[in-house]
């Protein structure tokens, strides 16, 4: 099986591209966080409102990528990526004048909006011109990335927090999306041929995920992708209160545990990426919800038993890595067989990780936000229904024969 498809070429500009491209989200939710409490004393504003800023992103990361996945199917990846982008540095730059926390989470849910448009046409332009271990290798890539940009957004945040306010930080990112706006223009070329392109309009979209959900192994992918984020979020969610609050570890402390969970994930990643190509994508899976059980296992027993801060920040330590490792396998194992479709197949994808997520986050705070107890049946009963669905659907699914593409003319 060739790298690429025939008939295209994928130079490292491109490759580097479409990989910055699914920085958008990570950068959105991470950057200004460390400037979350001036933001909520300069608007006068609630915690909680303060925090709807953070849902409302979530929620336009996940819902943007059910609308921009169909209409990069029928337009093509080109146009509706440089309208997204613009969007999106347009979103940042209502976030940084806004005059109310209203405002801001308005702002904020476009900018979200905007900013799955990049996510999900990286993954489906990936589709277009990646194929076998190539394409394997490329998802891992973006794993790896995704995991770089968790780590680096808080810090860069903090750093840049020192020079400016909340304010200037929705600058920067407005600045980031006018620099990938122009890298876009000068590097991009179409990666979906008119001729590959759907039709039928509404009719021919709302086929499309037919096909997509009647495909056992495609919904079998996705929901297991969705489960393991919903994990990964409640992580993200109820960790910092936990390690700092519960167990009195400092800013700093805190910083170090998750910098290595960030880390574990990005080695991890990529060992999915090239374990998945060469040895298989279903194994990798399996491995991966293997060792996202066994840190869910140990949170739910550190809040049984108040076992020490060493074994909490082992089980985080393993659930972040074990996350990991489900990713490559499950974002190939959902789009490799759907090329026709990928910008439908890929919104479908991100729409389950961020909406998974995101109603996970907020239940782990249920039991109270020092409780280890909440983010361990929360995490638990989650991957336990990741292993369901990967012995029910993807277990059992055979594997379909994707269609050859057509040469790009």
């Amino acid at each position: 099986m060739t790298e690429t498809q025939p008939g295209r070429r994928v130079g490292p500009a491109l490759a580097l591209l479409l990989m910055l491209l699914t920085v958008f989200g990570p950068l959105s939710m991470d950057l200004y966080l460390p400037v979350l409490p001036a933001l909520t004393a300069e608007l006068g504003a609630t915690t909680s409102a303060a925090q709807l800023t953070l849902t409302a992103c979530l929620v336009g990361l996940a819902v943007g990528q059910v609308v921009a996945g169909p209409l990069s199917d029928r337009f093509g990846r080109r146009v509706p990526l440089f309208a997204g982008i613009a969007a999106y540095a347009a979103a940042s730059v209502l976030c940084a004048l806004s005059p109310t926390v209203e405002t801001l989470v308005l702002a904020r849910l476009v900018q979200g909006l905007a900013g799955a448009v990049g996510i999900v046409i990286a993954q489906a332009a990936g589709r277009d011109v990646y194929e076998g271990g190539a394409l394997i290798r490329f998802y891992g890539r973006l794993t790896v990335l995704g995991g770089l940009a968790a780590v680096v957004g808080p810090v860069v945040g903090g750093q840049l927090a020192r020079v400016t306010d909340w304010r200037g930080l929705f600058v920067f990112l407005a600045a980031v999306g006018v620099v990938l706006l122009a890298v876009t223009a000068a590097v991009f070329r179409e990666t979906l041929p008119a001729e590959r392109r759907a039709r039928g309009g509404m009719r021919r979209t709302v086929r499309d995920f037919r096909v997509l959900l009647s495909d056992r192994l495609f919904v079998g992918a996705v929901l297991i992708s969705g489960l393991a984020h919903a994990a990964l979020f409640a992580y993200l969610s109820g960790a910092t209160y936990i390690l700092q609050g519960g167990y009195g570890l400092s800013p700093q402390g805190y910083s170090a545990a998750f910098g290595a969970n960030s880390a574990g994930f990005m080695v991890f990643g990529y060992i999915a990426g090239r374990t998945a190509e060469r040895v298989s994508e279903r194994g990798t899976l399996a491995a991966g919800l293997a060792v996202s059980a066994a840190g869910a296992l140990g949170l739910l027993a550190t809040g049984l038993f108040a076992l020490p801060l060493a074994a909490v920040v082992a089980s985080l330590f393993a659930l972040a890595c074990g996350v990991a490792l489900t990713a490559p396998p499950t974002t190939s194992l959902a789009l490799a067989h759907h090329p026709e479709r990928a910008g439908t197949a890929s919104s479908v994808l991100g729409l389950a990780r961020f909406g998974f997520g995101g109603v996970a986050a907020p239940v782990v705070g249920l039991g109270g936000a020092q409780a280890v107890l909440p983010l361990g049946v929360v995490t638990v009963v989650s991957i336990a229904l990741a292993v369901c669905v990967q012995a029910a659907l993807v277990g059992r699914a055979s594997r379909p024969q994707a269609p050859a593409a057509p040469v790009a003319g």
